[in-house]
């Protein structure tokens, strides 16, 4: 009777060794979306942990190590400036891009450029400033003056009459002597083909002060990137606070839409009883699915366990006794 009862023990000890060591794989299923970087607010459609937000814009934004908001182009990583979600757009800087310091200290520089695949395109509220550009090469002409007398040539010349050549925002003396044109280039090789014959190159966008609209226009360094923000019914479903208030995400394996909640995903909304929200778990922000690799191990260790037990256990003709039972 004794040694029943220490086996009761012990299998009342296992099993709640191994609820604890299954627990931890349930709880993985739901890793949090950070909702900020460098002060940044993260909202959809975009993420910075994979699975969340759109898969259109899939690790676009990187927070570093250092805590920087980055955006990730095939030119390269650029701090971000701000994010603005009721009027769509990105400002980005660009440290190989002239700056005031710089002055007449021109830098070797490099296009910046955007995945075309994406739903991110340049602003028009861009204007890009060239200097020191060879006039051998480059049609360096004040503008309206010369698209008046070659109308054909107009979109091909560098306007060294610009309104920003006379008036650099915050230095407005910093060039000296050096010469300076604009021009906004369609693509990005026809950027590669200026920088090929000017010194060096930046960006300034035109940032709306709020003051006396729509003159309230003020020129600043830096990139505008615009993006589209793609609005879909399950998206809004998991986001309303009377269904749940989910957060938008993705499967990062099959890219298809999930709700990501506070017990687990779902493919609708938060709320919806109808849909279990265990049975269909993506790898979200890299954390592990239902059931971990670790808990199915355990159980099949469990199971050999009690049979190699039961196979140990004295039988006298056939028949248990109360000194040789299992359970």
């Amino acid at each position: 009777m004794a040694s029943s009862s220490l086996f009761i023990r012990l299998s009342s000890s296992f099993a709640y060794h191994l609820f604890f060591l299954l627990l931890p794989s349930a709880a993985a299923q739901v890793s949090p979306c950070r909702t900020s970087c460098s002060g940044i607010p993260i909202n959809y459609p975009f993420g910075i942990d994979d699975g969340c937000g759109s898969p259109y814009y899939r690790r676009i934004l990187v927070c570093s190590d250092s805590g920087q908001l980055e955006l990730r182009t095939p030119s390269g990583r650029y701090p971000v400036l701000s994010v603005s979600y009721s009027d769509p757009h990105i400002l980005v800087s660009d440290p190989f891009m002239w700056n005031c310091q710089d002055g007449e200290a021109f830098r070797p520089t490099r296009p910046f450029s955007l995945d075309t695949s994406t739903h991110f395109s340049l602003s028009p509220q861009n204007d890009y400033l060239f200097f020191n550009c060879s006039e051998d090469d480059v049609i360096v002409e004040p503008k309206p003056i010369f698209c008046e007398r070659f109308p054909d040539r107009c979109d091909s010349s560098c306007d060294s009459a610009s309104y920003l050549c006379r008036h650099l925002p915050e230095c407005a003396s910093a060039l000296g002597g050096s010469s300076c044109c604009s021009y906004y280039p369609k693509a990005t090789e026809s950027l590669r083909m200026m920088l090929k014959y000017c010194a060096s190159y930046t960006s300034v966008y035109w940032r709306s002060s709020g003051v006396n609209p729509p003159d309230d226009q003020v020129p600043e360094y830096g990139i505008r990137v615009d993006f589209d923000i793609p609005v879909t019914t399950r998206c809004l479903q998991c986001q309303d606070t009377n269904k749940g208030g989910g957060t938008c995400g993705f499967d990062t394996q099959t890219q298809d839409f999930l709700c990501l909640c506070g017990q687990g995903n779902a493919t609708t909304y938060c709320k919806d009883l109808s849909v279990g929200h265990h049975k269909r778990i993506g790898v979200i922000a890299g954390t592990a699915t239902a059931v971990s690799v670790a808990g199915v191990v355990a159980v099949g260790a469990g199971i050999w366990y009690l049979i190699r037990l039961r196979k140990k256990a004295p039988v006298v003709c056939g028949v248990q006794s109360n000194e040789n039972r299992l359970f």
